[in-house]
């Protein structure tokens, strides 16, 4: 009898800070990841102030980790996440991944097969953030 390991799809999209869009240079700050078959969609954020400071001296760190926040409590439809976060999860998702032109942008969104989405989230976040 073959073994079936329940993988499903996933899809996330890496969380980037952006403090001068003119200059189109960023680093890492976090990864969402939707997978619709689990009801699941999470982000883990960390910001990196040292990092910051070297990156963009006159950027404020508080300010940033603020919007950074809200960023999780959109994905878990938090009362706080106000109309944005009584969307679906789907389009929540969608809605955070969004390509802007401010300091909070996303990666494209990629896609990949599971069997553990919050495994799969932390091991993301892991090589991409950390």
């Amino acid at each position: 009898m073959r073994e079936t390991h329940n993988y499903c799809t996933f899809d996330y999209a890496v969380i980037r800070l952006v403090p001068r869009v003119e200059r189109e240079e960023f680093f890492n700050v976090g990864v969402i990841l939707s997978c619709p078959e689990h009801k699941f969609l999470e982000a883990r954020i960390f910001l990196d102030e040292e990092k910051l400071k070297c990156f963009a001296p006159e950027t404020e760190a508080e300010s940033v980790r603020h919007y950074l926040d809200i960023i999780p409590k959109i994905c878990a439809g938090e009362r706080g996440a106000g109309v944005i976060g009584r969307l679906t999860q789907r389009e929540r998702f969608y809605w955070l991944t969004a390509q802007r032109s401010t300091i909070i942008q996303s990666s494209p969104v990629h896609t990949g097969l599971t069997n553990d989405a919050k495994q799969t989230l932390e091991h993301l976040f892991e090589k991409m953030v950390c």
